[in-house]
């Protein structure tokens, strides 16, 4: 198994996936992120860009994560991007890693970067099927992002509908925490949803809806699965 976790900001990877990607890494598993726009040059409080490399190298560290894939394109511009530049690019990630387990943003978020990143993702995704150097796609996840997920307007039931739930336990909340601390900006006061208490209480509604203690919660777009023998997905 190997997991790439595909989004369009810095920080986004931690927001998201930050507790999971920890609890993977525990065991072994290698997970990459890959963040579309490594830059981030509209973003305010950004500090300069020298640091924020270092903020990612940091978060990396404490999470577990592999090496960053770093992209170049726009913040909050991706809009113009050609839908095939941001769609070969995800390939090249795929293709690099040789992931097959991918999280992403959930279609309808707020953030316009995180609604192309995954569209593009999407369509990335099914490179598998047109190559046989790669391995099968086993899971396709999108994930909530506090202050962009939970701030979109829900139109024709697109919200986020979390269906897969994955325990992270107290030890990997507290790194993905301590790993969005390293982000320099990024942490607000409380009640911004960017603040610990927040990020806790999200992990233990997220548990309690699975019975677990802390969990962060996705949403399935396909997923693998093998009953009797014969294989099928879920989407």
């Amino acid at each position: 198994m190997t997991v790439l976790i595909i989004v369009a900001h810095p920080d986004d990877e931690v927001l998201g996936c930050g507790g999971t990607a920890a609890a993977l890494a525990a065991q072994g598993v290698a997970v990459y992120p890959c963040i579309l726009s490594g830059q981030v040059d509209a973003r305010r409080q950004r500090p300069d860009l020298p640091d924020l490399l270092e903020d990612i190298k940091a978060s990396k560290t404490i999470i577990g994560f592999k090496s960053a894939i770093l992209g170049n394109f726009p913040n909050i511009q991706f809009n113009t991007i050609p839908h095939l530049e941001l769609v070969q690019f995800i390939e090249q990630a795929i293709q690099q890693t040789q992931a097959n387990i991918i999280f992403t943003h959930h279609p309808h978020d707020l953030n316009n970067d995180h609604h192309h990143t995954s569209i593009a993702c999407q369509a990335a995704a099914r490179l598998f099927q047109r190559r046989s150097d790669l391995p099968p796609l086993r899971g396709l996840y999108f994930m909530e992002i506090l202050s962009a997920t939970d701030w979109s307007f829900p139109v024709q039931g697109n919200s986020f509908s979390p269906d897969t739930f994955f325990e992270i336990g107290e030890t990997c909340l507290e790194q993905k925490i301590e790993a969005l601390r390293s982000y320099r900006g990024v942490m607000r006061d409380f009640p911004h949803p960017r603040s610990p208490e927040i990020l806790t209480g999200l992990a233990a509604y997220r548990g309690g809806q699975a019975g677990m203690k802390y969990a962060e919660a996705f949403q399935t777009a396909f997923q693998a699965l093998t009953i009797g023998g014969i294989r099928g997905y879920t989407k």
